[in-house]
C-alpha cells in the first residue's frame, strides 16, 4: 500500500520537535536505535521484517499542503516551526538488519542518522511498521518450522486486524517461506501463490453434497480441492473419492480433500487411509480450523497425516504474542553519545553493530566503526545514504526468504523450541561496555 504523509506520527513527536527548532537543535546531528528490549514468552528469536515500508516512509517524507493544514488547525505551533516543516525532507542515513534475519533482545534492527529534528518525527512510523512486521514474520515462520516438512497456507485475511495489516501478513508470509496465500491482493503483490478451496456454503448450496463436489471439479479440475466435512466427514471423504474416480475417468486427477473441524489426528488417518485403499495416494489431505504452530506441532506428534495446514486468526493476529517490547531511543546528539539509565529501561549509547560468532555461537553488540570479532558477520548495513535507498538486498523478498529458510535451518534447537525457549546470547563488547560506564548515570 502507499507509504502515508509524515502526518501519521504522534503528537509529542511534533511538540518536541518544535521545542527542538526553538532552541536551534533541531538541524543537529543525531542517532536513534530502534530495537527489542525483551521478547515475549515464548519466543526465542524474532525475524526482522518491516525495513521496506519503513524506508519507502523516510524516501517520501514531507508535509503537503493538507498535512501543513491539519497542523496549523491546532492552533499549537508557531510561524517559525510550521515554516520549518514545510520544507523538511529526511537526508540522513539508515543502517538495518535484513529482513529474515534473526535478531534478538537489546540489539538494534535498525539505527537511523540525521538532524534531530526530522530524526524523531520518523519515530512514531518506524516503529509501527518494524513492529508489526517483526512480529508477524515471526509467527509465521514458528508455523512454517512446525509444520515442516508440510506446507503452510496463510487463511488471516477475513481477521486480520484491517486491510493493512492483512497485506503486511501476506507480506511476512513470503519471507517466512509459507507455500500460499488466500489473499489474492496479497498474494499479487509480494508474489505468493494465492490459494483456496470452497466454503461450507457452496456445499449447502446443493441438494446433494456429490452434485456440489461435482460441480466444483467440474469448474477447477486438477487443482480441486474439496472440502469434506460440511456433514459427516467420514461420508465427504467418500463421496469426494466417487467425484475424483469420475474426473479421474475423464484424465482429470484432483488435488486433494480439506479438514476444517473435529479429531484433525482421527480424521486424516483415516481420510488418509480411505484415499489410499481407493487408489488416491496422490490426493492430499489440508487441514484448516483454528490452528496455530502450538496445534500444528500437537498433531505431528500424534501422528496427524496431514500434508498442508491453512493457519488463519492465530496466525494473522500473532495471538499468543500480538506485539513486541520495542523502543526508538536517542543514543547520540551532536557527537555526544548519550543513554538512558532508568532502572529496567536503561540503554546503551552510541552508533552500533551487531556481530554473530558463526553457528549462531552468540552476538556482541559493538560500536559503529569497533574492530569486528574474528570469524564473526557484521549484521547491519547501510541501506540508506543521504535521504536514498542503497543496494536492494536488505529488503528483497526473495532474498528475505532465503535469508529466513537459513534462519530456521540453522538455528540450535533450543531457541526454536516453541515453548520454553533457550535465551541467545547477547553481550556487550569491550568498547561499548567502556563507553557506557564513562557515562553518569545522572545529569544536574
Amino acid at each position: 500500500m502507499d507509504a502515508p504523509g509524515a502526518l501519521l506520527t504522534d503528537l509529542y513527536e511534533f511538540t518536541m520537535a518544535a521545542a527542538y527548532v526553538a532552541e536551534g537543535m533541531a538541524e543537529r546531528p543525531a542517532t536513534f536505535s530502534l530495537f527489542v528490549r525483551n521478547l515475549p514468552p515464548e519466543r526465542g528469536y524474532l525475524i526482522a521484517a518491516g525495513l521496506d515500508d519503513a524506508l519507502a516512509w523516510l524516501e517520501d517524507f514531507r508535509f503537503g499542503d493538507a498535512e501543513m493544514g491539519a497542523l496549523a488547525a491546532l492552533d499549537l505551533f508557531d510561524d517559525e516551526f510550521l515554516e520549518w516543516l514545510r520544507t523538511a525532507r529526511f537526508t540522513g542515513a539508515v543502517r538495518a538488519v535484513p529482513e529474515g534475519a534473526a535478531v534478538f533482545a537489546s540489539e538494534p534492527l535498525l539505527e537511523v542518522d540525521g538532524p534531530l529534528g526530522v530524526a524523531q518525527l520518523a519515530e512514531s512510523y518506524l516503529l509501527n511498521q518494524v513492529t508489526l512486521q517483526t512480529t508477524l514474520a515471526t509467527k509465521c515462520a514458528r508455523c512454517v518450522d512446525a509444520a515442516a516438512p508440510a506446507a503452510v497456507v496463510d487463511f488471516s485475511l477475513r481477521r486480520a486486524q484491517g486491510v493493512d495489516a492483512a497485506m503486511k501478513v501476506a507480506r511476512c508470509a513470503r519471507i517466512a517461506g509459507l507455500a500460499a496465500t488466500s489473499n489474492v491482493a496479497g498474494g499479487s503483490r509480494y508474489g505468493l501463490p494465492a490459494t483456496g478451496t470452497m466454503a461450507h456454503a457452496f456445499v449447502q448450496a446443493y441438494d446433494r453434497e456429490a452434485d456440489a463436489f461435482r460441480a466444483f471439479a467440474d469448474c477447477f479440475g486438477e487443482r480441486t480441492i474439496l472440502l469434506v466435512d460440511t456433514y459427516d466427514t467420514r461420508r465427504g471423504v467418500e463421496r469426494a473419492i466417487e467425484v475424483a474416480g469420475e474426473m479421474r475417468a475423464r484424465g482429470v486427477e484432483l488435488r486433494g480433500v480439506r479438514l476444517d473441524s473435529g479429531d484433525l489426528v482421527e480424521l486424516s488417518k483415516q481420510a488418509r487411509a480411505t484415499l489410499d485403499d481407493a487408489g488416491f495416494a496422490g490426493m492430499q489431505v489440508f487441514a484448516s480450523g483454528s490452528l496455530d504452530e502450538y496445534a500444528i506441532e500437537s498433531l505431528i506428534r500424534a501422528g496427524a497425516r496431514i500434508d498442508a495446514y491453512g493457519v488463519g486468526t492465530s496466525m494473522g493476529v500473532s495471538r499468543d504474542a500480538p506485539s513486541l517490547d520495542t523502543v526508538y531511543k536517542l543514543v547520540e546528539y551532536d557527537g555526544r553519545p548519550v543513554r538512558k539509565t532508568s532502572e529496567g529501561k536503561a540503554t546503551w549509547p552510541g552508533r552500533k553493530q551487531v556481530w554473530r560468532r558463526p553457528g549462531f555461537g552468540g552476538d556482541v553488540v559493538g560500536l559503529w566503526g569497533e574492530p569486528g570479532l574474528d570469524g564473526a558477520e557484521p549484521l547491519l548495513t547501510e541501506v540508506m545514504r543521504a535521504g536514498d535507498r542503497v543496494g536492494v538486498e536488505a529488503t528483497d523478498l526473495e532474498a528475505a526468504a532465503a535469508r529466513c529458510a537459513a534462519v530456521l535451518d540453522s538455528l540450535p534447537e533450543g531457541v526454536r523450541r516453541l515453548r520454553e525457549s533457550d535465551s541467545y546470547p547477547v553481550t556487550a563488547s569491550r568498547g561499548l561496555a567502556e563507553l557506557t560506564a564513562s557515562l553518569p548515570a545522572d545529569h544536574p
